[in-house]
């Protein structure tokens, strides 16, 4: 059985949803209702850039959305696609409830564009800072963060993506990063402590997913509350809980909380493999969903991308056998 994934930020590339905009009208349609709705040139900032505009965490979110769910319709298009579930990691949650019908595309569209808004405008640029923390199990990395801030006292270090068996993101505030990479000492952990440890800084431009974010979850309270949710036509696994949901209030919630809270996506692929998923195709830009999956659990899962229309005539064979 099949679940389809939606990637979050780091995926997006110039040149991102050109293949589908050049060769089917029902993604040229939705460049075109994503530019109207929020007056941006959307096949400008996707398909040339620069890089650095795209970079923008305001920019980003939406044009992730975009093409996620480019993708979806085109294949949808093309051949019947059910999946068991759905899931999307950090903003490309927000593309797995378009997917599944609980949020409209424009609302959804309009919402992201304020997330990232609201997101960066939560801590003032260089005061925020993430970390990829390779080589340690989730007790660790959470044992790690409180010795961080107790012994630093130079502010919040938090897990903020449990992305795959030893690959966990920090969070905080960028002082108390900075010390936990050139500090880090083995008392740090009540057991045994990791044999290899490897910091990874990350190029982002807010610490997301920590309790820094919280102003940013606020706002997007009020302004999720003013729109519209619909029961979703199969779960979503939300990144909050790691459970998968269909009702329309407890997908609002858990998709508003998400800001402030770790994003759990090994649990998410956990319980959708649980549920029965063997295949799982990515709807979206590059390959990091698909190559977290097989860390996470290459026994069970095959994975699918579709960034090129090699891999779309692929993908299509695979639904129709």
């Amino acid at each position: 059985m099949w679940a389809a994934l939606f990637p979050g930020q780091g995926s997006q590339h110039t040149g991102m949803g050109q293949f589908l905009y050049d060769n089917f009208t029902i993604a040229k349609e939705l460049f075109e209702e994503a530019s109207d709705s929020l007056s941006v040139d959307f096949k400008k900032l996707c398909f040339d850039g620069p890089e650095s505009d795209l970079a923008l965490t305001h920019n980003t979110q939406p044009c992730l959305l975009l093409v996620s769910t480019a993708t979806h319709r085109v294949l949808q298009s093309l051949v019947p696609f059910e999946p068991i579930a759905g899931a999307g990691h950090s903003i490309g949650e927000y593309a797995a409830l378009v997917a599944g019908g609980s949020l409209n595309f424009v609302d959804a569209m309009r919402a992201v564009r304020k997330r990232g808004e609201y997101m960066q405008s939560a801590v003032p640029v260089g005061e925020g800072a993430m970390v990829a923390v390779m080589g340690v199990t989730p007790e660790q990395i959470i044992e790690l963060c409180k010795w961080t801030e107790k012994t630093s006292s130079l502010g919040p270090v938090e897990p903020a993506n449990f992305n795959a068996p030893g690959q966990i993101v920090a969070s905080g505030q960028s002082q108390a990063i900075e010390w936990l990479q050139k500090n880090y000492s083995p008392e740090a952990f009540s057991g045994e402590a990791p044999r290899r440890l490897k910091f990874i800084p990350l190029k982002v431009s807010a610490p997301f997913h920590c309790s820094m974010m919280q102003p940013a979850e606020e706002k997007m309270r009020k302004t999720l509350e003013d729109t519209p949710f619909q029961d979703s036509a199969y779960p979503i696994v939300q990144n909050f809980t790691a459970d998968p949901v269909r009702e329309a209030a407890v997908l609002r919630e858990n998709v508003i909380r998400q800001i402030s809270a770790p994003v759990r996506w090994v649990e998410c692929v956990e319980k959708l493999v649980h549920m029965g998923t063997r295949k799982v195709v990515e709807l979206g830009c590059g390959k990091v969903l698909s190559g977290l999956a097989k860390k996470i659990d290459s026994a069970n899962l095959e994975t699918f991308n579709i960034n090129s229309l090699d891999e779309l005539k692929a993908l299509e064979q695979q639904l129709q056998a």
